[in-house]
């Protein structure tokens, strides 16, 4: 697997995670994506045991980095896994994306904005960077906290400054103060990394944590992580009428992320759409770049179905 190891003085990436194929066509649009847009760092796939032969075939035909997520006690799968980037210690700045997501725009200066050194050990007051999590819960789910009302939302209090939300996240503390885990922008450190694990060995902490690393994080760290614009993890659900479309704006945003199902690609294999026609319209930009990918691929003789 020639591709398996980090970019050689790649001392500042893009990392996403992967257990299976089921979102593999998602991340091979997210790395394409961020070719298009020019990013000038790479991307590194971190993969666990259960990705599989196929998997690998196709990361190493489109010669995407890739290299063994280290993480496998058994306390660090799925989303708990998203917090390795912290371990990553021969890396400068790290900026991890959910595989789920579509680069718009250039979004490189994540790579340089201002965090605590590895020297501060977690104890200041930028730890690592993220946009916050939207708790308005839309579609009402029943087993989401009982506190996760539009009234508690930190984009709330952007709806009668718009502008702003194009350019300046609410405060680290706004609503319920919690991180989205799907961009964070980390400084690695092992000081931090042995924070967390102290953390998750505390069963009496983690069990309250709702939604794993995001809640964790957000506890450890309250108030003490920058909080980007939503423009840089912008969850398709904001977009949607009544939840925050009155600071959406589709030309300002750099990262789109779709949570909750269906995805695009879910829907694009089932072929309940075509293109420029979905459930939800920002599934058409993913739709598109990827049939532009696909297109590209086969041009150079690779269709394998990915």
């Amino acid at each position: 697997m020639g591709h398996d190891v980090p970019p050689a003085g790649g001392l500042k990436v893009w990392t996403t995670l992967i257990t299976n194929t089921a979102y593999l066509s998602g991340l091979l649009t997210l790395d394409y994506s961020l070719k298009k847009v020019g990013s000038k760092y790479p991307l590194v796939v971190l993969y666990t045991d259960s990705f599989p032969a196929d998997g690998h075939k196709a990361l190493d035909a489109r010669g995407i980095l890739k290299r063994h997520d280290y993480a496998n006690d058994v306390r660090f799968y799925d989303c708990w896994s998203k917090l390795t980037p912290f371990s990553l210690i021969e890396y400068d700045r790290i900026v991890q994306l959910d595989s789920d997501m579509l680069v718009l725009q250039n979004m490189d200066e994540l790579m340089e904005i201002p965090l605590d050194g590895a020297d501060m050990k977690g104890m200041g007051d930028r730890v690592f960077a993220a946009s916050h999590a939207c708790v308005c819960n839309p579609l009402h789910k029943p087993h989401y906290p009982t506190d996760w009302v539009p009234a508690n939302c930190a984009y709330t209090t952007q709806h009668d400054s718009p502008d702003i939300a194009q350019t300046a996240g609410p405060s680290a503390t706004a609503g319920l103060g919690i991180p989205n885990g799907g961009l964070q922008v980390v400084n690695p450190s092992q000081a931090i990394y042995d924070k967390i694990v102290e953390q998750l060995a505390s069963e009496s902490a983690t069990s309250g944590y709702d939604f794993a690393d995001q809640s964790l994080l957000g506890d450890i760290f309250y108030g003490r992580w920058v909080a980007l614009p939503y423009i840089y993890n912008a969850l398709k659900t904001l977009r949607w009428k009544g939840v925050h479309d009155s600071i959406w704006r589709d030309n300002s945003v750099k990262n789109v992320h779709y949570i909750l199902s269906p995805k695009p690609w879910d829907e694009w294999a089932n072929g309940q759409i075509h293109e420029g026609e979905s459930q939800d319209p920002s599934h058409a930009w993913w739709i598109s770049l990827n049939s532009e990918r696909l297109a590209e691929e086969e041009q150079g003789g690779l269709a394998d179905g990915f």
